[in-house]
């Protein structure tokens, strides 16, 4: 049976009917009849196993055991290719439900896709291609990016968030860390899940809960019962995340959360001279308080950083600087801090 691709089946012909995993065993044989011939040969394959591995099992075409980095995934080996993937076990009863936002937008070049998905007994095993690393370590590693890599990639992150937002998704819990690499040359990116995205009913992206990751929090989500757009406060982060690349610091951080959190309010924060004037000027309408004066993620693709088109009428009036400068005092990042958590503004 040939896999089953996203991007090739309709969603109704993706999942194929299979048993629990089974250990890999030289004696062991299967039932006949239990499983397809294509989905369980009849003699077990010869596979080696991974080092330093104590157990590993299989599914379907695939050999599987823990990922080394996440203890939330397991690694994936296609028996036939030996490529190697990366899996995602979830709970049959919510699988649907937790892949929703894989199927609302389809397959894109900047957003990770589903590969496969194997049904068991009780679980679904959904196989992702592989990555190469995630951006917040690649960033940590180079200290800052020059703005030519930075604009590279970042344009590619803006792609994904835009087709999000077309097809009715809100991240929410934007970061860094949540983009990974796709190739090991570390020249084209994707979002790494959309895990915890909010799918929209219609074209009002107002929210109420607060979740997210401290540092990348937007102002107006600090305020308790307010409620926000969910696009303007993806925008934000997009802001924290492009200066963060380019100047090797969140533009906003304090040892103690209220700190942090009053200074986010404020919306103050220095960019360096070193940047260029369009990469100051998209940064200022990425992180500005109001979240009414934000660009969307369209007007982001289109502003002069990426296009060059420093005399379109269309971003003199956003291009314009602030009346005065912004002061607070820059603080260097250090530790690898950024967790998600539930907010409870005071």
């Amino acid at each position: 049976m040939s896999s089953l691709s996203h991007q090739h089946r309709p969603h109704s012909q993706w999942f194929l009917e299979v048993g629990q995993p089974k250990n890999v065993n030289a004696e062991t044989t299967p039932n006949p009849g239990s499983l397809s011939p294509e989905i369980q040969p009849q003699s077990p394959p010869v596979f080696p196993k991974p080092d330093n591995v104590a157990d590993y099992s299989k599914i379907g075409n695939y050999i599987l055991y823990q990922h080394p980095e996440n203890a939330d995934l397991m690694k994936a080996i296609h028996i036939g290719t030996q490529e190697e993937y990366i899996c995602e076990v979830v709970s049959l009863d919510c699988y649907r439900d937790r892949l929703a936002s894989y199927f609302r937008v389809d397959a894109h070049a900047h957003i990770n896709h589903i590969h496969e998905i194997l049904l068991g007994d009780t679980k679904a095993y959904c196989i992702f291609p592989p990555s190469h690393g995630h951006l917040h370590s690649y960033v940590r590693e180079k200290r800052r990016l020059r703005e030519l890599e930075a604009q590279r990639l970042f344009y590619q992150i803006v792609k994904a968030v835009d087709h999000c937002h077309d097809n009715g998704i809100i991240l929410r819990d934007l970061k860094l860390r949540r983009f990974v690499f796709k190739d090991r040359e570390r020249t084209e990116v994707k979002l790494e899940s959309l895990d915890d995205a909010c799918i929209l009913d219609d074209s009002d992206d107002t929210l109420v809960e607060k979740h997210g990751c401290p540092v990348y929090v937007s102002p107006e989500i600090l305020h308790s019962n307010v409620r926000y757009s969910g696009r303007a406060a993806d925008v934000w982060s997009l802001g924290v995340m492009l200066y963060t690349m380019l100047v090797g610091r969140y533009p906003f951080h304090d040892a103690d959360p209220s700190g942090l959190f009053s200074k986010i309010r404020r919306g103050q924060f220095t960019i360096p001279d070193s940047l260029s004037s369009r990469a100051k000027c998209l940064l200022r309408n990425l992180l500005r308080k109001d979240p009414i004066d934000r660009l969307t993620t369209s007007e982001i693709l289109a502003h002069p950083w990426f296009t060059a088109q420093s005399q379109s009428r269309a971003f003199i009036r956003v291009c314009r600087d602030y009346k005065r400068d912004q002061t607070v005092p820059s603080c260097c990042q250090t530790n690898d801090d950024d967790e998600t958590f539930v907010f409870s503004p005071q």
